[in-house]
């Protein structure tokens, strides 16, 4: 399918019959500002069904008709149609070729014409809308609208968008079953009222048309309740009971239990295990830390106690020493055991010293004898003396480091011990924490066992008080049907061994039923006949209008689903169809800019109300709007967002989204108004390689000033306009085509 003419007749500066032929895949339409080049455009956007004057650069419809000027007498009419090829049948209309016209009157009607039989407006928009043509602008773009679709809010260009896609028709679906939706309340709520203004009437007619008809029944009925209510009622009292009494027994016997083992364990939370540990940790760490300085003191003393050896020694090698050279090692040893004795008296102090001390007394008493014979010996030889002393020093320093070495034992049997404690530690607080949850796990069993008990408790009042309502009740039934029905009654009540209620709201169903039945006796009272005619006769208008009221609200639903499911279809191929314009839109945008990203993406952005929106509408201060946010990345350079670009690459960019727009569904043709107007020759270069590209798969009509653009075209029309202001076309070749543009 193919668009092969444009008539216009008295449309804006087109007064005379003008036809444009288009042969070509490509037809460019040039001629200097104001000859009339976009009232072309226009014609084309009008005949397609555009109803916005403001789109047609209009007020109202006589706008539209040649005015006259310049001596031309203005047109009472305008008239523009398009001829379509249908020999593919891609129209759904038995005939190969399908002229669209339509028609403005100085009036402002409109007229609308298929094959020159006249049609609606919404015919017109059906049968364009099988090969994707409307009144939208993803298949007639004007320079406006390519900068509209950049500067568009994200609600605006989600609209844009849809009618690209052809979704328009379900907007249009919706709207009208909204209306649909909103009579049908409507009449939902004019019968409902209609019922109610009834309803007290048809009720008071109900209540003396059963006075008369089943003022004997009631008291019968009542009867066989009250026998159902009493025996149900007593059975399931004694029942109820007996239960109670029985799982009373379990929860009370645990409890005992529970409280002798909370008391076991409550006398066990002490500690003193953990505590004496404790303490005995202490201790060692005291008697090792004692240990050691005596140890540090021994060690001492026997540095000391070598010293005396060696100085001995060397008196021994040197026998001509006079006897006031012997004396000062005797004083020595004389202050030397005295510092051990202080050393063996603090020792005593610490049992884990005994062997130490024992020792050290040995030392003692060799070092005094020591010291006597060492006063003694100058009656002897003095050799023999200081031999003998050294033995005994030697002897006496090899019992010193003995017991050094008992020390050092007993300090790591304390050691063992200090880290066997530890362990022992340990132990008694993981005992501890043991006894602790048994504890609390007890007092909690305690606590549901109590709960239990007080539950048990509630439903033993529960049931005195139906006790007490059973007796009410008798009371009652008595002052119905006297002492005799009441005792007969009561003995049912108190029988054992019956059935008791099926459910919990049994019995308060059949009490609610007693209680309606005890008023109905009360106002039973005379009646007349002729109530009953006017019963009837009332009854059936409120059937009639609760019918109705269904039907209705079966249809209130079923109008609900359908907006339901067109919403969601709509959702679903608007999804899809972003998924395909972002795939054309990538490739355009790749021929614009050779390379780079570009997409369209769902977008919610939240926006502050001002002080008179939230004065007038109240909610929140922030509001949020969804729709469609256009994402770019130019290549070799860094540049994200709309934002950022140039006049020319804003043009590109707007010119490969509504490119890519026209190609998920592409209609028979595109009209193209200026869309280069912003494009140096660069870019100009590139436009002309994406409309090479663009007319393998459409028609394209050009309204352009640009020589490049010019020079893909395969036709070229100039428009002139002379002084009567009349918009006159000319076949030229493409050389003057350029002068005119000029």
């Amino acid at each position: 399918m193919y668009l092969k003419r444009l008539e216009l007749n008295g449309f804006k500066s087109f007064a005379k019959k003008t036809v444009l032929d288009f042969d070509s895949p490509v037809s460019a339409i040039v001629g200097p500002n104001g000859s009339g080049k976009s009232n072309i455009a226009e014609a084309f956007r009008w005949t397609l069904g555009e109803q916005s004057m403001k789109s047609l650069r209009g007020k109202k419809g006589e706008d539209l008709i040649f005015n006259g000027g310049g001596g031309a007498t203005r047109m009472n009419r305008a008239s523009v149609t398009l001829v379509f090829d249908n020999s593919k049948k891609q129209f759904d209309i038995d005939f190969p070729e399908v002229a669209i016209e339509r028609v403005v009157y100085r009036d402002g009607a409109n007229e609308y014409s298929i094959n020159g039989s006249k049609v609606r407006l919404r015919d017109i928009i059906e049968l364009l809308s099988q090969v994707s043509l409307g009144a939208s602008s993803h298949h007639i773009i004007s320079q406006n609208e390519a900068d509209r679709i950049l500067g568009a809010s994200l609600k605006d260009r989600r609209g844009m968008i849809e009618d690209a896609l052809g979704l328009r028709v379900y907007h249009w679906k919706i709207e009208e079953s909204g209306k649909k939706l909103t009579k049908t309340k409507e009449n939902i709520k004019e019968a409902q009222s209609l019922r109610r203004e009834i309803g007290g009437h048809l009720r008071f007619l109900q209540k003396e048309a059963e006075k008369i008809e089943k003022a004997k029944a009631l008291k019968d009925e009542l009867l066989g309740l009250y026998k159902e209510f009493f025996k149900k009622e007593g059975a399931y009292i004694i029942e109820s009971k007996k239960e109670i009494e029985k799982e009373r027994k379990h929860p009370e016997d645990e409890l005992g239990k529970i409280e002798k083992v909370i008391d076991e364990l409550d006398s066990k939370r002490g500690g003193t295990d953990q505590e004496e540990v404790s303490e005995e940790q202490l201790g060692i760490e005291k008697s090792l830390h004692d240990l050691r300085s005596k140890k540090d003191e021994l060690a001492r003393m026997l540095g000391r106690l070598e010293g005396i050896v060696e100085l001995k020694e060397r008196e021994a090698e040197t026998p001509g020493s006079d006897n006031g050279e012997h004396m000062l090692p005797a004083v020595n040893v004389g202050s030397f055991i005295d510092e051990l004795e202080r050393i063996i008296e603090d020792a005593k102090s610490s049992s884990t010293l005994d062997e130490a001390v024992s020792g050290l007394e040995e030392i003692r008493y060799a070092l005094m004898s020591f010291k006597e014979e060492n006063i003694d010996s100058e009656e002897s030889s003095i050799g023999e003396a200081i031999n003998e002393e050294l033995e005994k020093l030697r002897g006496e320093k090899e019992k010193l480091e003995d017991d050094i070495k008992k020390i050092g034992e007993s300090e790591k049997e304390l050691l063992d011990r200090l880290e066997a404690l530890k362990g022992e530690l340990t132990q008694k607080a993981k005992e501890r924490m043991t006894k602790e949850r048994e504890y609390f796990e007890a007092k909690e069993k305690r606590a549901e066992l109590l709960a239990g008990l007080e539950a048990l408790k509630g439903r033993e009042e529960a049931l005195g008080i139906r006790d007490r309502e059973v007796e009410h009740e008798l009371h009652e039934a008595g002052r119905i049907y006297g002492e005799e029905g009441k005792n007969e009654l009561e003995a049912i009540f108190k029988k054992d061994g019956g059935d008791g209620w099926d459910s919990s709201s049994g019995a308060a169903v059949t009490k609610k039923e007693i209680e309606r039945l005890k008023i109905r006796i009360e106002e039973i009272g005379p009646a007349g006949d002729a109530m009953l005619g006017e019963y009837e006769e009332i009854k059936g208008r409120d059937e009639f209008l609760e019918k109705e009221i269904e039907d209705l609200t079966k249809s209130e639903g079923s109008l609900k689903e359908v907006i339901k499911d067109l919403e969601e279809k709509l959702e679903v191929e608007f999804k899809k169809g972003i998924g395909k314009i972002n795939i054309e839109f990538q490739k355009f945008f790749e021929l614009m800019f050779g390379g780079g990203k570009a997409g369209l993406q769902f977008a919610r952005i939240g926006k502050l109300k001002s002080e008179e929106e939230l004065a007038q509408l109240g909610g929140d201060e922030e509001e949020f709007e969804e729709g469609i946010d256009i994402s770019v990345n130019l290549p070799r350079k860094k540049i994200r967002g709309l934002e950022m670009l140039s006049g020319g690459e804003r043009a590109l960019t707007s010119i490969a989204l509504l490119f890519a727009m026209s190609q998920v569904n592409p209609p028979p043709f595109l009209v193209l108004d200026e869309t280069d107007a912003a494009l140096d020759e660069a870019n100009s270069r590139k436009y002309g390689d994406m409309l090479e590209n663009l007319a393998r798969h459409a028609q394209l009509i050009i309204i352009t000033h640009n020589r490049e653009t010019m020079s893909r075209a395969g036709v070229l029309y100039g428009v002139t306009m002379g002084s009567d202001g009349i918009s006159k076309m000319l076949s030229v070749k493409f050389d003057e085509a350029v002068k005119i543009a000029k």
